[in-house]
This record gives C-alpha cells, sequence and structure tokens, in this order.
C-alpha cells in the first residue's frame, strides 16, 4: 500500500509533467512514432508475399495438338504463369532461361498424344532454380496444376478411389497478409519502442540533465516510471493504429477480445521500454545505443515467427526462441486476431512477458544510478 500511494506522491508526478513537457517540445519523436510504423506496416503487408505470380512461361510444342493445347490453358489459366513466349526450339528455350528472360520452359515432345492414349505422356520443365523459394512454389504449383488435368482426363472413364475435400481454418482465403501483419505489429513496435527509450535516455545523459535527476530525493523507480508511462501511453497508441491500418488497408479479423488484446499489447510495450531502457544504461552515447540495439533487435526478429514460421527453423533455435519476448507476442496477436482464442490458451505467453518486463526492469533500475561511471 506504502508503495502505491508514493506513486502518486508529488515527486513522481513533477517527473511525469518534466517528461510529458519534453516529449511535447520533440517534433522529431512525434514524427518518429507516427510516420515510421504507419510506412513500415503498409510497406512490409504488401512486400512481405510468398504468392508467386506472373512467372515467364515459354513453351516448346513439338506436338501442337489439341489436347497440348489445353494442357497449355490449365497451366497459364490463373495467372501464376504467363505464357511469354512459343519457341521452335530446346536451344532457344535453354538460351531465355539461362537469360533470365523466362522463368520456366516447357517441352511437348511429338508423340504427347500418342502417348496420352496409354496415359504416360512425359513432358520435360525447366525451372530457373537461382531463387530456390520461387522455384521450388512453382514446381508445386505445375505439379498440382498437372495432376488436376489428369484427373479432369480420367473423370469420365472412372471415379477417383480418393477425393479430398479440403477445409482452411481461420484464413479460409489464404490470404498471405493476415500472418505477416501481426508479425510486422510486434517487429515495428520492438523497433519503435526500445530505440525510441534508450535514445530518451542516452540524449538525457548527452545534454547533462541526467545528472540533475540523479541528485533529486526521487528513488530510482520512480524516475525510470516517470519516463515509461508517458512512453507507453504513445506507443499504446502506435499499437492502435497499425490495429486500424491492418483492418482498414489488409481486412484482417478481429475475432477475439479487444481488452485482453490491449492488456497484452500494453506489456509487450512495456518490455520493449524496459529493454531500451537497459540498454541505454550500458551505453554512452547516442550512437552506442542504437548499434547496441541494432544488434540486439536483428536477432529478435529473426527467431520471432514474423516473417518465417519457428517450425522451420533449426531445433535448438526453435527452443532458444522461447527466450525472444516477441515471438510470445506474436503469438498472442495472432491467436487473438485470427483465432480468437482467449487466455486458456496464451496464458504462458502472458505470463513470460510479465516475467521479461519484471527482469529488464530490475536489471535496469539496479544499474540506473551506476551508468555515468
Amino acid at each position: 500500500m506504502k508503495f502505491i500511494l508514493r506513486i502518486f506522491d508529488n515527486i513522481f508526478w513533477t517527473l511525469v509533467k518534466k517528461e510529458i513537457s519534453q516529449i511535447r517540445r520533440n517534433r522529431a519523436l512525434m514524427v518518429m512514432l507516427i510516420i515510421p510504423p504507419t510506412l513500415q506496416l503498409i510497406l512490409y503487408g504488401f512486400v512481405l508475399n510468398p504468392d508467386v505470380k506472373h512467372l515467364k512461361l515459354g513453351v516448346v510444342d513439338y506436338a501442337n495438338v489439341t489436347e497440348s493445347w489445353e494442357l497449355l490453358q490449365a497451366i497459364t489459366a490463373n495467372h501464376t504463369f504467363d505464357l511469354e513466349s512459343v519457341l521452335i526450339s530446346e536451344k532457344e528455350l535453354s538460351n531465355q532461361v539461362e537469360e533470365g528472360k523466362l522463368d520456366i520452359g516447357l517441352i511437348i515432345p511429338p508423340d504427347f498424344y500418342r502417348n496420352l492414349a496409354t496415359k504416360s505422356a512425359p513432358i520435360q520443365i525447366f525451372i530457373d532454380g537461382v531463387n530456390a523459394n520461387t522455384a521450388g512454389i512453382a514446381n508445386g504449383y505445375i505439379s498440382q496444376i498437372i495432376q488436376e488435368y489428369n484427373r479432369q482426363r480420367v473423370s469420365y472413364q472412372t471415379n477417383l478411389p480418393v477425393t479430398p475435400q479440403f477445409v482452411f481454418l481461420y484464413n479460409p482465403g489464404l490470404t498471405s497478409s493476415w500472418f505477416f501483419i501481426p508479425g510486422v505489429m510486434g517487429l515495428v513496435m520492438t523497433l519503435i519502442s526500445t530505440s525510441v527509450s534508450a535514445i530518451t535516455v542516452v540524449k538525457e545523459k548527452d545534454v547533462g540533465t541526467l545528472e540533475q535527476l540523479l541528485m533529486t530525493p526521487a528513488a530510482n523507480w520512480e524516475i525510470l516510471l516517470a519516463k515509461i508511462f508517458p512512453l507507453s501511453v504513445l506507443l499504446m497508441g502506435d499499437i492502435i493504429l497499425a490495429l486500424t491500418l491492418g483492418k482498414i488497408v489488409f481486412n484482417i479479423p478481429f475475432n477475439g477480445n479487444f481488452w485482453l488484446f490491449l492488456m497484452a499489447s500494453g506489456l509487450y510495450v512495456l518490455v520493449g521500454i524496459s529493454l531500451g531502457i537497459l540498454l541505454a544504461t550500458v551505453s554512452r552515447s547516442q550512437q552506442q545505443v542504437v548499434l547496441i540495439s541494432f544488434f540486439i533487435n536483428i536477432p529478435l526478429i529473426q527467431t520471432s515467427g514474423a516473417i518465417a514460421p519457428i517450425e522451420a527453423m533449426p531445433i535448438l533455435f526453435q527452443f532458444l526462441s522461447l527466450l525472444n519476448p516477441l515471438r510470445h507476442y506474436i503469438f498472442i496477436v495472432r491467436g487473438i486476431l485470427l483465432k480468437g482464442v482467449g487466455l486458456d490458451v496464451i496464458g504462458l505467453n502472458i505470463l513470460s512477458l510479465i516475467g521479461f518486463v519484471l527482469v529488464f526492469l530490475t536489471v535496469g533500475i539496479s544499474k540506473f544510478r551506476r551508468q555515468l561511471l
């Protein structure tokens, strides 16, 4: 009880007013809190897209029959592959793939129609494998298209023994932005919260006002809490901004509890701010804190599952990612927005964020008084 009363005493609120006054005068900070998150969210939402479209296709059709053109139309029907050129020789086709003018080369042999009648008609496909991810996806698309082409040809002759029916939960249209935007929200909040809080503390050290703060009768936690409070409010505004952009621009659903989302986001804001303050206590200049935050934030982003699924990482890094607060926050956001989950599912992740806040703040407070040594 005494601790709570002390939070609201005159010294604390005087420090809070001082921080708010500094923030109001710092136009660059306000721009940094609004413009970069908006641009990054929109840019990443459109750019980070695993879908492959409009690959350039070249064809050498030695058969030149109705069935070969039906196969070609099936391949180009969904605009994944665009028919770029129809060539007359394999050498010309391979040269254009080699020169980067084509992504895919298709060779239909002269005996295609006769072989098709015997249910075994091989064709040859060249795929530019320089981009391994695109090549793998293109291979999968072509395999599915040919499989569907075969199924349609034999459907009038016999019924297939197994006919699967797929239902995609939580993302029926397989919209890639629904996966990426929650990750980008966490990514942007990590970069903004750590950099803003760290630079704010180090800037006071550079201009000499930090010594004055350390000479006041305020306790360490009061000085830090006075810095955290107004920044938290501003960064929660960024959370609402990101959520609004995700809904308006990318039509991301919100299936969960809004207040649970705000609580979890508030915790992660505290994680980012406390991490930034911790970085500031071990830095002696703004340049140094920027370099350190860059060294810290990149591994956090890469092992968080924001861009690449955690399941695709080596087992060791999957385990180490449990020590990454961004991983827990992204799991929470995706669960609340897309699946509508509650505390029964994300409770451990919430507790993990609380643990990170306590650890970072405890270490930051203990080092705060000694940062000028």
